[in-house]
C-alpha cells in the first residue's frame, strides 16, 4: 500500500482532530478526501506529509514509518498544501531551479516540468506577477518535480476560473495515471471527474469510504422531480410515505427526496389520481456524490 493509516488521532488540547481514522490507498489510485471545514482533512494531509505528528496511532507512506522516518517519506511525498506557499519574488523558472537543487535533480527535469504544467509562457514572469491558476501550476510542478510516488494535493483548484479548472484537472488526471493521488476538494464535480474512490471525513471520522460510482449507492434516498398540471399541496406532499423532503421549483415543478426504499412514483401517481390531477413529467434520480456528501455530514 502506498498509504497506510491505522487508528490515529490527534488532539489539540481536549479538542480532537482525528478520531480513530483508518484507511489504506493502493498504489496508482485518485482518491477523493472530503469533509467539511473542521472535518480533519487538512490534519490528516499533514500528518501524512509529517508536518505534524499524530497522538496515536500509526501511519506509512509507502512502506516507511512517518515518526520514524520522516525524511524517506518526504523523498516519496509531493505535497501542494491549501495555501500554496511560494516565494512571490522569484521567477517561476528560477524558483523551480532552487526546488530541484534541494532534491538533488538535474536541471533538465525543471525543463520537463514547465513543459508538463504548462509554465512555459510564463516561466520567465515573477512568481508574484502570475495569475492564480499559473500559481497553482507552480505548486503542482513543485511537487511533481522530485518524482513522487504519492502526491497529496490540497484545495489544488481553489479559485480557478472555469478553463483553469479544465487544465489543471486534466494535469491531474494524468499524473494519477502513475501515482497515488489523495485529493481533498469541496467541488463535487471535480470529484465525480476525477475520483476512483471517495473518502468522506465528519467530525474527525470516517463515515464513508467507497468506489466513486457506488458512493450513491451508500446514501438511503432517490431524488423524483416532477411536474403538476396545477400546483399541489406540499405539505399533504411532505406527508406522504417516504418522503423527507418537498421543494418548489417554480411553477408546478417539485424536487422530491425520498427513502430509498419506497418506488415514490406510484404513490405520487395515485395522489395525482385521487385529486383528479395529471402528472406532466416525473424522474426519479440516483443522488449526485454532492447529495450523498449532505446526508453524510449534516
Amino acid at each position: 500500500m502506498s498509504i497506510q493509516v491505522d487508528q490515529v488521532s490527534k488532539y489539540y488540547g481536549e479538542q480532537a482532530a482525528l478520531d480513530q481514522v483508518s484507511f489504506s490507498v493502493p498504489s496508482g489510485q485518485i482518491v477523493g478526501f472530503l469533509g467539511p471545514n473542521g472535518a480533519g482533512k487538512s490534519t490528516m494531509m499533514k500528518i501524512l506529509t509529517c508536518f505534524i505528528p499524530q497522538s496515536k496511532g500509526k501511519v506509512q507512506v509507502c512502506g516507511f514509518d512517518v515518526e520514524e522516518q520522516p525524511m524517506e517519506v518526504k523523498k516519496r511525498v509531493g505535497y501542494l498544501p491549501e495555501h500554496n506557499p511560494l516565494y512571490l519574488d522569484l521567477y517561476v523558472r528560477e524558483y523551480l531551479d532552487f526546488v530541484a537543487g534541494i532534491y538533488g535533480i538535474a536541471p533538465e527535469k525543471v525543463e520537463e516540468m514547465i513543459q508538463k504544467t504548462g509554465l512555459s509562457p510564463e516561466a520567465n514572469k515573477r512568481i508574484g506577477q502570475l495569475s492564480k491558476g499559473y500559481r497553482q501550476r507552480v505548486g503542482l510542478a513543485q511537487a511533481l518535480i522530485h518524482d513522487p510516488e504519492v502526491l497529496i494535493l490540497d484545495e489544488p483548484t481553489t479559485g480557478l476560473d472555469p478553463n483553469q479548472l479544465v487544465e489543471i484537472r486534466e494535469l491531474i488526471r494524468e499524473v494519477g495515471k502513475e501515482k497515488t493521488v489523495l485529493l481533498s476538494t469541496h467541488i463535487m464535480q471535480e470529484v465525480e471527474v476525477l475520483c476512483d474512490r471517495v473518502i468522506i471525513i465528519n467530525k474527525g471520522k470516517i463515515v464513508a469510504d467507497q468506489p466513486t460510482e457506488m458512493l450513491r449507492k451508500a446514501g438511503n434516498r432517490v431524488l423524483i422531480r416532477v411536474e403538476f398540471d396545477r400546483t399541489p399541496d406540499l405539505k399533504e406532499l411532505k406527508e406522504l410515505k417516504g418522503v423527507f423532503s418537498v421543494e418548489s421549483r417554480g411553477g408546478n415543478k417539485l424536487r422530491i427526496e425520498a427513502e430509498g426504499k419506497t418506488d415514490l412514483r406510484s404513490v405520487l401517481f395515485k395522489y395525482a389520481v385521487e385529486r383528479e390531477m395529471t402528472i406532466l413529467e416525473i424522474n426519479q434520480e440516483e443522488l449526485q456524490i454532492e447529495e450523498v456528501f449532505r446526508q453524510l455530514t449534516q
